[in-house]
């Protein structure tokens, strides 16, 4: 089932995927795979298959759930809906026939709005080509070091209508980024009891960086032990600001 979400810059989170592994520093205190973990325990269905406890873990390993692909055409009123917040939806297991049911089932449901978020931007752009991007769909990366950079190109490569870059958790700073045709930046720092310290001259920076681009830009956290044990407010005020919604929602 979807699910209410407490992240701010979404309504519901979809999981017609799940499971993962980690690929990069970003990955580190990955607060999906400690979920599954719990939820494994809890008999949930979905996350009772384990992955390499290498790269995942207990109830982490990557699944598909065909039976969840019917959710969106029943929900009631238009919403924003965060694709896979416990796996990536370009994971090398992930058949493509199936990111291909997704996209459809994204098409078919125009009053919603989509966002998918990867650190495989390299299988993403690779496929690209042979998928029909709904204009619904928003298409980010994560950038939370200056080490995925590189990950802006292949999305700015993609036919996607909105492009975004969620920098969370923020853990070097990203000077002097190349924002072209990226229309949205979330920030945020990291959350957990092993949390990685952000510097408020990382967010300042990039808060300037997408000002002068005039690209929309979103301050999630500061972080800490909890998500909201430091509150969200930069230069004494909130930064939510989010690229028009699809159309049956303005």
């Amino acid at each position: 089932m979807a699910t209410n979400s407490a992240i701010e810059w979404t309504d519901v989170t979809w999981n017609p995927v799940t499971g993962c592994d980690r690929v990069a520093a970003g990955c580190d205190h990955c607060y999906a795979l400690a979920l599954a973990k719990r939820l494994k325990a809890m008999g949930a269905e979905k996350y009772q298959n384990d992955g390499d406890p290498r790269t995942s873990g207990p109830g982490f390993g990557v699944t598909i759930h065909p039976t969840s692909l019917g959710q969106p055409y029943r929900w009631r009123t238009p919403k924003v809906v965060f694709v896979n917040s416990m796996s990536d939806l370009f994971h090398a297991k992930v058949p493509l026939d199936f990111i291909h049911d997704i996209f459809d089932v994204i098409r078919e449901t125009p009053q919603h709005t989509y966002q998918v978020l990867t650190k495989r931007a390299h299988r993403m752009a690779r496929v690209a080509d042979r998928l029909d991007w709904p204009d619904n769909l928003w298409m980010g990366v994560s950038v939370e070091s200056f080490d995925a950079v590189d990950r802006i190109d292949y999305l700015r490569a993609t036919p996607a209508r909105t492009r975004f870059l969620s920098c969370e958790p923020l853990i070097t700073a990203l000077p002097q980024l190349d924002l072209d045709q990226i229309h949205w930046v979330i920030a945020g720092g990291e959350s957990g009891p092993q949390a990685r310290p952000i510097e408020p001259a990382w967010v300042k920076d990039l808060r300037d960086q997408c000002v002068d681009a005039g690209v929309e830009f979103f301050f999630k956290q500061w972080g800490g032990r909890t998500p909201k044990s430091n509150g969200r407010e930069l230069d004494g005020r909130t930064w939510d600001d989010m690229p028009a919604l699809a159309p049956s929602r303005i």
